[in-house]
């Protein structure tokens, strides 16, 4: 099985990274492969809601960078995880003009990531944890992703590079989240020849313009 981790901070070993690296830790004693890909430093440009990714059906973005190779890696893995610092209590902003694109992408190209196992992790220095915690859960929630819990909020604190491994519970909370991630991902794996999933039902629009 594997993993793959995007890491949504502009720093490449800030907090985020960290925070991922615990939970690389306990997929790697389990033998899951991760791939931690930096997102944060990159120059990603968000969704021009030009529909041509519906229109082209080919599982590509229009805007041709990372974002589309990013996509296939997604749609091979086990596991796809969320991982980003907070900014004014949000995602940070390249992080989310990713997010919104692939996902945006899969939701558009049959639902390609529906039925992954997929966790959101946030590092913050102080508040905005929970907020952003949320938002990156919604991309999760309407892309029909099975989703593992910790025991505690998927949130780590610290301000600079490498505090977070100072965060005894955040440590905890990112081990914990890890361990169930691989359970649900055996699972699903243990149960793909003898559990028939339920069938995927067609979107329904619907706005309440009259």
């Amino acid at each position: 099985m594997k993993v793959i981790a995007f890491n949504g901070s502009p720093k490449s070993e800030g907090n985020t990274y960290h925070a991922l690296k615990i939970m690389q830790n306990e997929f790697e004693k389990e033998e899951i492969e991760v791939e931690i890909i930096q997102v944060g430093n990159k120059k990603i440009r968000g969704c021009l809601a030009c529909n041509e990714c519906v229109k082209s059906q080919d599982e590509r973005c229009i805007i041709d960078d990372e974002v589309n190779g990013w996509i296939q890696k997604m749609k091979n893995a086990d596991g796809i995880i969320l991982g980003s610092p907070v900014h004014y209590a949000a995602i940070a902003g390249t992080m989310k003009s990713f997010l919104d694109r692939a996902f945006y992408v899969a939701s558009v190209n049959g639902m390609i990531f529906r039925h992954k196992v997929g966790a959101p992790v946030v590092a913050v220095r102080r508040s905005g944890g929970l907020p952003t915690f949320n938002q990156l859960s919604n991309y999760l929630n309407y892309s029909e992703m099975m989703i593992p819990t910790s025991n505690y909020w998927n949130v780590i604190h610290g301000t600079s590079p490498g505090d977070a491994l100072k965060d005894k519970e955040g440590k905890q909370i990112m081990r914990v989240l890890a361990k169930n991630m691989v359970y649900l991902m055996k699972l699903k794996k243990a149960g793909e020849n003898e559990v028939e999933a339920p069938e995927q039902e067609k979107k329904e629009f619907m706005n309440f313009i009259r």
